[in-house]
């Protein structure tokens, strides 16, 4: 009688500790966190429940030391004061539990637009190994990013849309005179007339895809593009939840000499590559050292017992398209270019093959905007820096063996602000956070087949360079002009004026959102010296010699007079239009 007693206290004890929260889960809701005061009723209502149960049979010491030994068990795996587990979806929850829980690999390209791979209709010959990570795993048709580089990075983060933190504004913008003119604020000088600018970067309080997988027993690796700050230590990788950093801060470096090419509104180069936030002198095309550090990285953190999130941000294809070391006799400098990103995605997947850890390794592929014509964005019409379906609407892989089916196709809508929750979920962790997400969890929809809870994204908000622009349902305003994306999906029709009540309720939802905007902020700190030799604040205090002659002899090849009124980067887009020259840099 004593043990069958035990037995059932035990059994319902982990009936309230295990079957309710799972329970829970189904009724979660999605996107922003928000059930942490139910779930604190429903354990103590477990635990009023025991009580009442077993009250008179707890005067045994002996059931009452077991009672004290499984409190301290369960309440240690439900987790840290009250997070709930946001994983969706039952094949998710089969798979996962703290111990096997899966490797990510996020792997971003950059400038690479929606008809360059084979699987959307591109030339076969440039990416037969993303089309194959294509066939092994799920294509997502709806997937969006925002109109240019750093916005999308920001966004795919903090699961956050970018003007929340002003990051619809990149840091390059804040030396750049025809776009400081956009918000009247005067370029900054040193107190000795020099023209300067003014430190921006994702704010430093803002919790990022790597703190939040972190926190849950992620080893965290950045390598590639940063773009989110590269001036001040609090706005660099390490500092903000990644434990090793390879690669550069900003946007765009030549592949070879990992130059940046201006300092805005400085017109001369500045040096940037660097590991674990000290500058490195290497040898090689920057498309296979980020490949080399990926594979080098992934091999180490295999044999450990923790799973690792790696973020791997290609600088390729964005300009400067300088000397590429292969394809050259075949393709053009775009065409090689993507070629090389092509082999350098296939090494790390095959990698992920040889280390025998596939079926638990989630590998994502995508890309931060549009390309920079509309020809490489065909069907959908505009570019990079716009706000149209070609500027944002960008090619995306989920491959996940024995979870995701190969050669599957999701059509739901999905945002780049999504990821953050999702990966965050797939990872064990908690969205629970100060500031409030944008993004919806998407696991369940990916891996489920479920109907996507987003209907609307807010493309572009008041105040920034670009037209403020939504989407809701099959509505889509652009500036002034509306389509409707079920009957004219490649915006050729305007039809504003056939619908203005819809045009009205849509501008009043972007003012609305835009409202939140949080202000500016102080910007009185400003890069000093003008021209830094690397970037990083302290990586520049103190410069190897090598890295110095190699900038100064690159500086001393470059222009060293610009007309008045013209500069090294591409204007800000008017009316909703910008034109690239060249390979946009």
């Amino acid at each position: 009688m004593f043990w069958r007693k035990c037995h059932g206290f035990v059994e319902l004890w982990l009936t309230c500790h295990v079957s309710l929260p799972n329970v829970v889960l189904l009724y979660q809701p999605r996107g922003i966190a928000g059930w942490k005061m139910s779930s604190v009723v429903l354990r103590k209502g477990c635990i009023l429940m025991v009580w009442r149960s077993f009250k008179g049979f707890l005067s045994s010491g002996v059931v009452l030391v077991m009672c004290c030994a499984f409190s301290v068990f369960f309440l240690s795996l439900w987790g840290k004061a009250d997070e709930p587990d946001s994983r969706a979806g039952s094949r998710l929850d089969d798979r996962l539990n703290l111990d096997d829980r899966p490797n990510i690999v996020l792997i971003l390209a950059d400038d690479l637009g929606w008809a360059d791979p084979g699987f959307h209709g591109g030339d076969v010959r440039l990416t037969p190994m993303i089309d194959q990570l294509a066939q092994d795993g799920m294509q997502l048709h709806q997937f969006y990013m925002t109109p240019v580089c750093a916005t999308s990075r920001s966004a795919l983060l903090t699961g956050r849309y970018p003007f929340r933190q002003w990051m619809d504004w990149r840091s390059e913008d804040f030396g750049k005179p025809d776009y400081l003119a956009l918000l009247d604020i005067p370029l900054a000088r040193l107190t000795d007339g020099t023209p300067t600018r003014r430190i921006h970067g994702l704010n430093p309080r803002e919790r990022t895809l790597a703190d939040a997988l972190h926190e849950t027993g992620y080893t965290t690796a950045m390598i590639g593009k940063w773009h989110l700050g590269e001036w001040l230590p609090e706005h660099l990788p390490l500092a903000r939840g990644f434990d090793h950093q390879y690669g550069h801060y900003g946007w765009g470096i030549d592949y070879n000499s990992y130059l940046i090419p201006h300092n805005a509104p400085q017109p001369f180069c500045v040096f940037d590559w660097h590991r674990d936030q000290q500058p490195v002198l290497e040898k090689g095309y920057s498309t296979d050292l980020i490949a080399d550090e990926a594979i080098r990285l992934m091999t180490m953190h295999a044999e450990g017992r923790k799973p690792f999130f790696h973020y791997v941000a290609f600088n390729a294809i964005h300009g400067p398209l300088e000397e590429i070391p292969r394809h050259r006799d075949v393709f053009d400098k775009r065409g090689a270019a993507i070629r090389c990103l092509d082999e350098a995605v296939g090494r790390i997947v095959h990698s992920i093959e040889q280390l025998g850890i596939a079926e638990n390794t989630l590998v994502i592929f995508t890309n931060d905007n549009g390309g920079l014509t509309e020809e490489v964005n065909r069907p959908w019409r505009g570019t990079k820096n716009t706000t149209f379906e070609g500027g944002i609407r960008v090619p995306c892989v989920f491959r996940w063996p024995g979870v995701i089916a190969p050669a599957s196709v999701c059509k739901e809508l999905m945002h780049v602000t999504d990821l953050f929750p999702t990966l965050v979920s797939i990872g064990g962790g908690s969205t629970n956070q100060a500031f409030l997400l944008d993004g919806h969890n998407m696991s369940s929809i990916i891996l489920d087949g479920e109907k996507s809870p987003r209907t609307e994204i807010l493309i572009e908000a008041t105040g920034s360079v670009r037209l403020p622009s939504i989407r809701s349902g099959q509505w889509k305003l652009v500036g002034d002009a509306l389509f409707n994306l079920q009957t004219d999906p490649y915006e050729h029709n305007d039809i504003s004026e056939l619908h203005t009540e819809i045009v009205i309720e849509l501008r009043e939802r972007i003012l609305a959102l835009s409202a939140e905007r949080p202000p500016l902020g102080d910007l009185s700190h400003v890069m000093d010296p003008a021209l830094p030799l690397v970037y990083g604040q302290f990586e520049n205090a103190s410069v190897p010699e090598e890295i110095r002659s190699h900038v100064e002899k690159a500086r001393r090849g470059q222009q060293q007079v610009w007309e008045a009124g013209t500069y090294p980067w591409p204007p800000p887009p008017k009316n909703g239009q910008i034109t690239y020259e060249g390979d946009g840099r």
